[in-house]
């Protein structure tokens, strides 16, 4: 079976499961990256923010790359976050994941101190230059509080290793003029996350979609992106229409808290949320299980 080309079609990002120490099951993580093998996704991304990378020390964060790269097998690309506060410590994950025998890499300009444009520039600069392999710039300002600025985007797509961005759903809406303002300045792939938007950016000719659903119930996230990928544009909204209760929780409560939700409830194993965050309980838990229960019924 070929394997997909690298930053297209819809990347599947599965959570890290770990225990209260932070310490990776193996054993959970490689059943849940068979899973995805076996569906058909695109590619997998680990260590995103469903991955929980930035709670994971550079140990824990080497033993998952090492489990998931063992699992893969080659079936599809395995594209690894390596995002962290510092670039020596970002350059050491890259080169981890390198040693490991990642694919390719993600990163986002994790700070404290807001970074700016030419900060954010030289920290791509040496961490791309600290491993051979195939980088996407990760767009979240959501949660790093960095806005990538169209100039800073060309600037890094001369830099040899960065081949891809990662952006957020268009403030506007307005996901083709988006995109083609990004592909004729920087010629980067250009994938979009936030699952809500899946139907839209692809039916507006994204080049990949890196979905949160798709690393627990891949089946419903390529039920979207294999029709809007293909131009389908009823299939895909009818898809789309009948995940909507579940987008919403993902807005409401965020889609990592809501994830965790779904693992227990699709019997996957045991895995705590990094403290300081809580699972959802009570009415929330009950809104997200009924979202997600006539998707497990209809098979």
């Amino acid at each position: 079976m070929p394997v997909s080309p690298l930053f297209r079609g819809l990347s599947a990002f599965p959570i890290t499961p770990a225990d209260g120490e932070g310490r990776v099951d193996v054993e959970m993580l490689a059943r849940l990256i068979d899973r995805l093998c076996e569906a058909g996704v695109d590619s997998i991304g680990l260590l995103g923010s469903t991955g929980i990378y930035a709670y994971l020390t550079r140990d824990e964060r080497r033993r998952a790359v090492e489990t998931a790269v063992a699992c893969v097998r080659g079936r599809v690309p395995l594209v690894v976050g390596i995002g962290a506060l510092r670039t020596d410590a970002a350059e050491d994950l890259a080169r981890d994941a390198e040693a490991a025998g990642a694919d390719a890499l993600l990163m986002a300009p994790v700070s404290y101190t807001p970074l700016t444009q030419d900060e954010a520039f030289e920290h791509y600069r040496a961490v791309s230059a600290a491993s051979g392999l195939p980088l996407c710039v990760y767009n979240n300002p959501g949660t790093t509080h960095f806005t990538f600025g169209l100039d800073l985007l060309e600037r890094l797509s001369r830099l040899p290793t960065i081949r891809a961005v990662k952006m957020p759903l268009p403030a506007g809406g307005d996901g083709a003029g988006e995109l083609a303002a990004l592909r004729e300045r920087t010629g980067l792939l250009v994938g979009y996350s936030g699952d809500w938007g899946m139907a839209d950016a692809l039916l507006a000719g994204a080049d990949a979609f890196y979905s949160v659903l798709g690393g627990i119930l891949p089946a419903c996230a390529l039920s979207i992106a294999r029709p809007a990928g293909a131009g389908d544009v009823e299939a895909a909204r009818e898809a789309d229409a009948a995940l909507s209760p579940l987008w919403d929780c993902f807005r409401r409560f965020g889609s990592l808290r809501v994830i965790y939700v779904l693992l227990d409830r699709l019997d996957l194993g045991a895995a705590q949320l990094p403290r300081p965050l809580l699972p959802l309980s009570g009415p929330a838990r009950d809104e997200v299980l009924a979202a997600v229960e006539p998707l497990l019924s209809s098979g």
